[in-house]
């Protein structure tokens, strides 16, 4: 049975922060407090988790949920831009991972088989919504003009300045937009990234290199026309 889950609701700047920050990782509130015992602790792996729920427990599962969901939520948000799509995503994803726990490999990281099963279905989604429009991201530091912002920048600024960056962001091929999301922000390394994508990592390597640069291309060549 898969458990009843609570997705954030971005704000207009909710997205931002560096990866691994409290609110992608910590656990969602309301858990019972048994599945809230076993998702925090730390000594029991995901692999022993799916062993459990392959033995019929149903609190493993939930705890690999509360372990997932706000992470796999921010992916599938970032790749998007919209975030009921991105509920949908997890949604299906915590679905599609509970009819395969029988094909998981033990010897493989759980996370990167989970984010690639998140990953595919946010890239199948953001091909049906190529026109999707979001105002909430200021994550991709690394691929912005140094002098986009200051400190003193008035917030409706701000607000324009990240629509532009998802309005250069949706005009970026699937798969660059996939490692941009993973690298630039969840802070992903391209050794990790490779696996979840199923590419070699020199591959990904080639396409943060050049997602990067159509990013700053795209980017640049708008800024010339405003």
């Amino acid at each position: 049975m898969i458990p009843n889950q609570s997705f954030p609701t971005p704000g207009p700047l909710d997205a931002r922060g560096a990866p691994g920050t409290e609110r992608w990782t910590a656990l969602p509130g309301g858990l019972p407090s048994q599945v809230q015992a076993l998702a925090g602790d730390g000594g029991v792996s995901d692999a022993e988790l799916v062993r459990r729920s392959l033995a019929g427990q149903q609190d493993p599962f939930a705890a690999l949920v509360a372990r997932y969901q706000r992470r796999a939520f921010w992916i599938a948000f970032h790749v998007l831009g919209r975030a009921e799509e991105a509920r949908d995503v997890c949604q299906e994803a915590f679905v599609r991972l509970y009819r395969s726990l029988d094909r998981y490999d033990y010897a493989r990281s759980f996370y990167t088989w989970f984010y690639r099963i998140v990953m595919n279905l946010a890239i199948d989604a953001l091909r049906k919504l190529r026109s999707a429009r979001a105002s909430s991201l200021d994550d991709l530091v690394a691929m912005l003009p140094d002098e986009r912002e200051d400190a003193a920048q008035a917030p409706i600024e701000r607000d324009e300045q990240n629509a532009l960056v998802w309005q250069v962001l949706d005009k970026l091929d699937a798969k660059f937009r996939a490692v941009l999301v993973l690298r630039d922000i969840h802070g992903l390394s391209c050794r990790e990234i490779a696996p979840i994508l199923k590419i070699t990592h020199a591959t990904a390597r080639w396409r943060l290199h050049r997602g990067r640069q159509v990013f700053r291309e795209h980017w640049d060549r708008g800024q010339g026309e405003a």
